[in-house]
């Protein structure tokens, strides 16, 4: 297998047999991952070979970097520097905080992955499942001002936006209320003035 033009990009359907035959030589979970192949981004080399893939896991404005598989494993820190350059305009699309992953290939070291400290592991989204080995992380951009998250924003906007919606529904029911009552009541007095226009007529005639 050549590194001619590799191309890097997010993994299809179509690509579940090749990339089960490469987490079964990396002796990953294969059945797992399947399920999960839409977060794997691969490297495709000619005529469709698969050079290599790696997982990106989101999980609000947090990623961890997971699965990684190569065909040919002298080509690896190779691949995984395509892999990073993808994931950095990734992690820029999604405004990621921080990419978590437990890699211990030196290629990630050099890259910027340090040891999570205790602080920081408090962090790590609880989605995030991990083996035994120790967590690396790099900050991608500080933490949002004041501590809450576009996330949180978003959701107390929803919720603001939910409560206005519901008090103009509520003032919308009293008006159809007020608007049903002065109906019945002109339709009321209508009735009476037609009644005692009858009334009169027949006075009239006599």
């Amino acid at each position: 297998m050549t590194m001619q033009n590799p191309q890097v990009r997010r993994a299809t359907i179509e690509d579940l047999p090749k990339l089960a035959a490469l987490w079964q030589a990396e002796e990953l979970p294969v059945h797992d991952l399947e399920k999960r192949f839409k977060e794997f981004q691969v490297i495709e080399g000619e005529r469709g070979t698969i050079l290599g893939a790696a997982g990106l896991e989101l999980v609000g404005h947090e990623a961890r970097l997971h699965s990684e598989a190569f065909a040919q494993p002298e080509q690896s820190d190779a691949l995984r520097a395509l892999f990073w350059e993808r994931f950095q305009v990734l992690g820029q699309n999604h405004g990621l905080v921080r990419v978590w992953t437990q890699f211990d290939s030196p290629f990630w070291t050099h890259s910027g992955f340090q040891a999570a400290s205790a602080e920081t592991l408090a962090k790590l989204p609880a989605a995030f499942n991990g083996g035994p080995h120790p967590w690396r992380v790099l900050s991608l951009r500080p933490e949002p001002a004041g501590g809450v998250s576009i996330d949180k924003e978003f959701a107390l906007f929803k919720e603001i936006e939910r409560e206005r919606t519901e008090k103009i529904l509520r003032h919308a029911k009293v008006l159809k209320l007020i608007a049903g009552i002065v109906v019945v009541v002109v339709f009321v007095l209508v009735a009476i003035w037609i009644v005692a226009w009858y009334r009169t007529q027949g006075h009239g005639v006599r």
